[in-house]
C-alpha cells in the first residue's frame, strides 16, 4: 500500500516541528521580524522541507491560526455542542480570549497577522454556527445566520479586545451583555 505524503509520520512529525518552532519564535520576534531561516534553524531543517510542507510564512501563520482556533473550540467542547445560549455565551467568551491571546503574541498593528486571524475565525465560526442552525432546524437560512453571527461575534470580540480602558468588562461579562443582540439573529424559529 502507498503512503500519502500527508499520511507518512515522517511528514506529520515536520509539519508539527515546523509549526512549534514558528509559534516559540513569534512572540520573540513579531511576525514582521520572523524569516523562514528563523523557522528551519529553530527546528533543525533546510528550507526545502519548508517549502515541502509551506509555500511562505504566510501560508504558516494562517496553518497556525486555524489550528489555534481550532483547538480552543475542541478543548471548549463546543464542537460537540448544540445550538443554545449557554453554548453561544462560552463561543463568545473563546472568541474574546482568542483574539485577546493572538494579539499578545503578535503586535496588533501587523495588519497581515490581524487579517489572517480575522479571516480564519470567521471561517471557523461559520462552520460551527452553521451546524449548531441546521440541527436546529432554524426558520433562517443556517448559512446566512451563521455568517452574520461570525462577522457579529468577531466584531463585537475584536472591539472589546482594542478596550484597553479600565472600565473593559471581562469576557465573561461583555458576552453577557452581547449576547442577545447575537442570539436575536440567529434564531428566529
Amino acid at each position: 500500500m502507498l503512503r500519502t505524503e500527508k499520511n507518512d509520520p515522517r511528514f506529520k512529525r515536520t509539519r508539527s516541528l515546523i509549526l512549534q518552532s514558528f509559534m516559540e519564535i513569534l512572540p520573540e520576534k513579531g511576525f514582521q521580524a520572523v524569516s523562514v531561516q528563523d523557522i528551519t534553524d529553530k527546528a533543525g531543517i533546510n528550507r526545502a522541507t519548508f517549502y515541502a510542507h509551506f509555500p511562505d510564512k504566510y501560508a504558516l501563520l494562517d496553518r497556525s491560526i486555524q489550528l489555534l482556533f481550532r483547538q480552543e473550540i475542541e478543548k471548549r467542547m463546543l464542537d460537540a455542542c448544540h445550538y443554545s445560549d449557554e453554548n453561544l455565551k462560552a463561543l463568545i467568551i473563546m472568541v474574546c480570549e482568542f483574539i485577546s491571546n493572538a494579539n499578545s503574541h503578535c503586535a496588533p498593528s501587523e495588519p497581515q497577522f490581524e487579517s489572517l486571524v480575522e479571516t480564519q475565525a470567521k471561517k471557523q465560526l461559520q462552520g460551527l454556527l452553521q451546524v449548531w442552525l441546521e440541527k436546529e432546524g432554524s426558520a433562517v437560512d443556517p448559512k446566512t445566520a451563521a455568517v452574520a453571527a461570525s462577522w457579529a461575534v468577531y466584531g463585537l470580540a475584536l472591539q472589546w479586545s482594542h478596550d484597553k480602558s479600565k472600565k473593559r468588562p471581562s469576557a465573561e461579562k461583555f458576552a453577557e451583555q452581547v449576547l442577545p443582540l447575537i442570539a436575536a439573529n440567529l434564531m428566529t424559529i
